[in-house]
């Protein structure tokens, strides 16, 4: 049962894009547009051939941003603030969410590819503010993504996260590696499951899923 597999969980690791809204508002639609635009920009590219870098660096990288710093040596800085700088009137607030989270034990945490400024704008704007002990972005991994470890890892020592007591719920299945491999529990949230040994849980509803937990 999803209850006793939990009971040792005290910290809870929220991934923010997809996860803590549904895929279905598109929210990161308008991002990728920022990218595409950023790299035609920046590189001197068409935008057929921004796109499929940004697509190719994702892939390659875990995310645009990564590959454009180790390609083109791009300033992270910039960036980060251009393709976050969207409409957040998609959103709207998850009162069951927003229970199922503050009803959980232990600590609850976001750590996003994005920016902790824009964490916080989308947590605002699904009803969650003041429900997170701490957001983190990529800015708090020195720019690593999620998937690479070291990512992980200087997030969660900046936070004090002991793995072997912590969950993490993230979109992104390959986002979920590295936390397997360090002793976490795993839940994919996403519409379709995914087989994968290192995804513990799958759940398409993620309020009803912690609703099992408590």
């Amino acid at each position: 049962m999803p209850r006793e597999a939990f009971s040792h969980v005290r910290t809870w690791v929220f991934d923010l894009d997809n996860t803590l809204y549904p895929p279905k508002v598109r929210l990161f639609d308008q991002i990728e547009v920022k990218m595409t635009q950023y790299v035609m920009d920046a590189l001197g590219v068409d935008r057929p051939r921004a796109n499929l870098l940004r697509q190719q660096y994702w892939a390659e990288y875990g995310t645009t941003l990564a590959g454009l710093m180790r390609v083109h040596d791009v300033d992270p800085g910039p960036y980060l603030i251009d393709v976050h700088d969207i409409s957040f009137d998609a959103l709207e607030p998850d009162p069951h969410l927003a229970a199922q989270i503050k009803a959980l034990p232990g600590r609850a945490i976001v750590f996003t590819n994005g920016t902790a400024p824009y964490a916080e704008r989308v947590i605002e704007a699904r009803g969650l503010s003041g429900l997170f002990d701490a957001v983190y972005g990529v800015e708090h991994a020195n720019f690593l993504p999620k998937p690479e470890r070291g990512a992980f890892e200087a997030v969660f020592e900046l936070d004090g996260i002991t793995t072997e007591t912590a969950a993490m719920f993230e979109d992104d299945a390959r986002n979920l590696q590295a936390p397997h491999e360090m002793g976490m529990k795993t839940v994919h949230v996403a519409p379709e499951p995914e087989d994968a040994d290192h995804i513990h849980h799958h759940t398409n509803d993620l309020p009803e899923f912690l609703k099992k937990l408590t």
